[in-house]
């Protein structure tokens, strides 16, 4: 017996065997999880930002960069759960990174770098997909939104940045507490 009004055929009501759920195609697992591997390389970034923020003394920056680093994770995790949804296995990329920094200004350098980066990184892949499964470019919407919120923050902290002397600490402790405050 066929369900009535459906837009599945040969499915019946007596059917015995059990039918395999979809998959996201591979091209888009292996771009969701590159896109994975820099969230995570973000978090480990943002984790090295707090811990030399931290070691300096500049605590206000060290909260400010601990949270970066928890949404970083965040949206790890959003992307893991996506894959997972759609029958697929996640696959974490080993993150390399150095943590070495010169300065606060260094970090909000490398920062916005980074943030910028990973925006062209969400738009590449979803202009790649948008034809191909549009679930998945809707999904990342909410990420190419995060990328353009993050650009815009790290594109203030730069402009701030424009009026200190980066070679003095006096500058740079006024920096930190009025942008990171």
């Amino acid at each position: 017996m066929e369900l009535p009004n459906s837009t599945l055929t040969n499915v019946t009501t007596t059917q015995t065997s059990v039918l395999l759920p979809k998959t996201l195609p591979q091209e888009l697992v292996t771009h969701i999880n590159s896109a994975l591997g820099e969230e995570y390389a973000a978090h480990y970034f943002y984790r090295n930002a707090a811990n030399y923020c931290d070691g300096l003394g500049y605590t206000n920056a060290g909260e400010f960069f601990k949270k970066e680093a928890e949404s970083e994770l965040e949206h790890a995790g959003k992307l893991q759960k996506y894959l997972v949804d759609w029958n697929c296995t996640p696959v974490i990329p080993p993150i390399k990174f150095t943590g070495k920094f010169d300065n606060l200004i260094d970090v909000v350098n490398k920062a916005y770098a980074m943030e910028y980066g990973l925006g062209d990184k969400y738009n590449e892949i979803s202009a790649k997909i948008f034809a191909q499964h549009l679930p998945t470019f809707d999904f990342l919407q909410e990420f190419r939104t995060l990328q353009v919120q993050a650009i815009a923050e790290y594109s203030d902290l730069l402009n701030g940045a424009q009026l200190v002397d980066v070679s003095n600490k006096l500058d740079i402790f006024h920096y930190e507490e009025r942008y990171f405050g």
